[in-house]
């Protein structure tokens, strides 16, 4: 697919149409059977139906050949009510029981892939589902696909650390969120090292795990420079032909950096372009194009879904000192409430899931929206 001649194009549109040759290149060398995950959190699409699925409990990243190739149109309307209601009657448990951990779209196929935890605690089971055009749900059987695993060198040690309501398992933000680009899948997450927060940067199809990227911010809302937290959602782009991630941190802070930069070992310093508001938590991140012209939109728990015009990224100053409250890029407030989750379903809609209700676990849906 050609590049459209724009400052900032969608890492997606680098997905190509794949020669017969290229898809064999993909999946030769796969192990054909079933992946051991221990669990399931973030997942996105590389090329030719490959989805990546994060696997946080083990430090590893999944490349499954899901063969789901059949080209859609744009246009399909997707819509579950009550989902996690439908997804616990599919598992044969309660709604309370369900987590949904992340949504992607084949962009071949438009069909809509859900990682879930059907319980709680260490003994959670991780499914994958899929959801078809015509929002019919069911499990995705993995007993016998072909698939690749990378391992993740260094990561923080699985096991309970600190104290009282500040106890966490930091193994469990080995990964934080992924994306495939011009065939390399980068991860953000911690990393066992004096600065934890770690970029990595992966050649697909998996040989070796490379060592990762450590990255320090300034922290505009805590007003000092920081290496712990890691980054929480992220998008990739180019700017006047330069690839670029765009990372938000909790409390949030939007961060730029090179992909260029994202080399084994490495210690690296993003540049702050943003800062949306203390006590809140980055939870989803989408890049889109309108009427000629790019956008971000950035879903959050404290306020909402922003949505950024792109043409501000470039060039934009770095904040370097404290900002008490919002600054930096401007953005508007997008009327869609209670998103958790998102991506691009064409070049019209988006595909969520949001909580039109407080209680997430009793009710949970799937919507198309048209992309403000």
């Amino acid at each position: 697919m050609k590049t459209p001649a724009r400052p900032l194009v969608l890492a997606a549109l680098a997905f190509g149409l794949l020669s017969t040759g290229v898809r064999a290149a993909l999946t030769d060398g796969m192990t054909e059977g079933k992946p051991a995950f221990k669990s399931m959190s973030q997942i996105t699409f590389g090329p030719d139906g490959v989805l990546f699925v994060a696997d946080a409990k083990s430090a590893a990243i999944f490349a499954i050949a899901t063969e789901d190739t059949k080209a859609a149109p744009d246009g399909a309307t997707i819509k579950i009510e009550g989902l996690n209601q439908k997804i616990a009657a599919l598992l044969g448990t309660e709604a309370a029981q369900i987590k949904i951990n992340d949504l992607a779209v084949n962009p071949i196929s438009r069909q809509a892939y859900l990682t879930v935890s059907r319980g709680t605690g260490p003994d959670a089971v991780p499914v994958l589902l899929r959801v078809k055009a015509d929002s019919k749900l069911e499990a995705v059987s993995l007993e016998k696909v072909k698939y690749s695993r990378a391992e993740l060198p260094d990561p923080p040690v699985d096991g309970l650390v600190g104290n009282g309501r500040q106890q966490q398992n930091r193994r469990l933000q080995s990964i934080t969120d992924l994306a495939y680009n011009d065939g390399r899948v980068i991860i953000a997450g911690l990393a066992n090292e004096e600065f934890s927060s770690t970029l990595r940067s992966i050649p697909f199809p998996f040989k070796t795990a490379v060592a990762g990227t450590t990255v320090e911010i300034f922290h505009t809302s805590h007003n000092r420079f920081e290496t712990q937290a890691p980054v929480l959602t992220f998008v990739a782009y180019s700017v006047a032909k330069e690839q670029k991630l765009l990372a938000a941190y909790l409390c949030t802070p939007l961060v730029e950096f090179a992909l260029n930069d994202l080399k084994p070992g490495a210690k690296i310093q993003g540049k702050t372009i943003a800062e949306f508001g203390n006590g809140n938590l980055p939870l989803d991140m989408i890049v889109y194009q309108k009427e000629g012209k790019d956008y971000l939109l950035l879903t959050n728990s404290a306020r909402g879904v922003m949505k950024v015009a792109a043409e501000q990224v470039a060039g934009a100053p770095a904040l370097t000192e404290r900002v008490p409250n919002i600054g930096g890029l401007a953005f508007t407030k997008v009327d869609w409430t209670g998103v958790d989750q998102m991506d691009r379903l064409d070049g019209r809609s988006a595909l969520v899931v949001r909580r039109p209700g407080a209680d997430a676990s009793v009710l949970n849906n799937l919507e198309t929206l048209a992309l403000p």
